[in-house]
């Protein structure tokens, strides 16, 4: 983990467009907010900052945001809107050089989605007592492809058995940047499962007996952000989360 004590937290080193997870440094904790609903993405940044000034905190102690999409995108089109959303990041002064330490998730309901790419939610560090992290989403296709089409673990097989391939590799991911960030799932207040297909075939054998928590599983009707993907999971571990 990179700690960031400036900014209350430290970060999993992840992608262009987002860290693998965060996490509060001694001193800190983080806090959640969720919109009531959906807020468009400009919109969403412009709330968000005005919430932390609020706060009397700069936008540099944003750490980590869930966000809402109409639909898949297609490789080229998830670039062009991590261009877009990276934009704002690197105007408050987040990004560092190339690095962007804001952990995210970012998925597509399948019932009623924006119509446009939202904001959800997000987390923030505050000086305070209580810690946390945030571990950002993650679908099932291995690192280091070309693309995301060539790098799916199990392509087009959501049979139960797909779906377990899918998963394992999605929770072997989630727990190795938990261990990164030196977290269980002890830890954790909520663990989310992002999929339109059943999960109950599997729900006990390859989730909960796997350590996750007696608190159980969140599962959100979405498709994760990109065309072929099907199974996506984040975990987070606050003390505190408000409804603006």
């Amino acid at each position: 983990m990179v700690p960031l004590p400036e900014r209350g937290f430290g970060y999993a080193p992840g992608v262009f467009q987002y860290s693998c997870g965060v996490n509060a440094l001694p001193g800190f904790r983080l806090e959640r907010a969720r919109f009531r609903a959906p807020v468009p993405l400009m919109e969403g940044f412009n709330r968000i900052e005005a919430h932390l000034a609020a706060l009397g905190l700069p936008p540099t102690a944003f750490a980590a945001c869930e966000l809402r999409s109409p639909a898949p995108f297609t490789e080229d089109g998830f670039a062009a809107f991590n261009q877009v959303y990276a934009g704002t990041l690197q105007a408050w002064g987040v990004f560092l050089d190339r690095t962007n330490p804001v952990a995210r998730s970012n998925v597509c309901p399948a019932v009623s989605p924006p119509p446009t790419p939202s904001f959800f939610a997000f987390s923030y560090a505050v000086p305070g007592p209580g810690g946390g992290f945030v571990v950002a989403g993650n679908g099932e296709a291995r690192e280091g492809g070309a693309t995301y089409q060539e790098s799916i673990v199990a392509p087009g097989d959501t049979s139960p058995a797909g779906l377990s391939r899918k998963c394992d590799h999605v929770m072997t991911e989630m727990e190795r940047r938990m261990a990164t960030l030196g977290v269980r799932y002890s830890d954790a207040t909520a663990v989310n499962l992002y999929t339109v297909h059943d999960p109950h075939p599997i729900l006990a054998t390859e989730i909960l007996a796997r350590g996750a928590p007696a608190l159980g599983i969140e599962w959100h009707y979405c498709r994760p952000p990109i065309q072929g993907l099907d199974w996506e999971m984040d975990c987070r571990g606050v003390t505190r989360e408000l409804v603006l």
